[in-house]
């Protein structure tokens, strides 16, 4: 088993989180990760990227050379295309937010940026901010977005549940329990097929 997962979005957004919950599923697992914050970890709203390498052997480096991500999970749409040239073209995966982050004056029209996933096979583009403040878990989108992604991933459900459990413990019981319902939500609403989901 190998899997070489890039995540981005902004910072502030959780994508650290979403890294910590896949690391402990796959250490549960009894595999080996390595894992490397690229940049923008420090700056809130700044551009955020982490390579995440899972595999069942030996792992060499902790960065993902270009052609080799399997998965790009992303909390903001425009983060995805900017590390597509990282993307498997035969048969990598993007599991993407489909509501932009504008934090630069010129960001693209969103619609430039749906025509662009349009064009890619593997796309799975869902809107995690809604689907976490109409189910009630505001503050858990980033954990909607990880369990749209955990088909693309390759973890047991079960073992990313009991990951959630043991990240978010010492944050109480409520907070784990909004998180296992995020995490539910976004499984529920992500069928991972060959074309774009909105």
């Amino acid at each position: 088993m190998k899997t070489d997962i890039i995540l981005c979005g902004v910072g502030g957004q959780g994508i650290l989180s979403i890294a910590t919950v896949i690391g402990e599923a796959a250490m549960k697992d009894g595999l080996n990760i390595k894992q490397a914050e690229v940049h923008g970890m420090s700056q809130r709203g700044g551009d955020v990227q982490s390579n995440l390498r899972i595999s069942s052997s030996v792992i060499h480096s902790d960065l993902i050379s270009y052609g080799q991500a399997d998965v790009i999970i992303s909390m903001e749409p425009m983060e995805a295309l900017r590390y597509l040239p990282y993307l498997n073209k035969m048969n990598g995966w993007i599991i993407t937010s489909s509501v932009p982050f504008v934090n630069i004056p010129n960001y693209p029209d969103i619609e430039r940026i749906r025509t662009e996933y349009l064009q890619l096979s593997n796309v799975v583009m869902i809107d995690i901010e809604k689907l976490a403040k109409d189910n009630g878990v505001p503050r858990s989108a980033n954990m909607v977005l990880l369990g749209a992604a955990i088909k693309a991933v390759g973890i047991d459900h079960n073992k990313i549940e009991q990951a959630v459990k043991t990240v978010f413990a010492r944050k109480g019981e409520s907070v784990v329990e909004a998180n296992i319902k995020a995490v539910e939500i976004g499984i529920n609403n992500s069928v991972i097929s060959n074309s774009l989901t909105v």
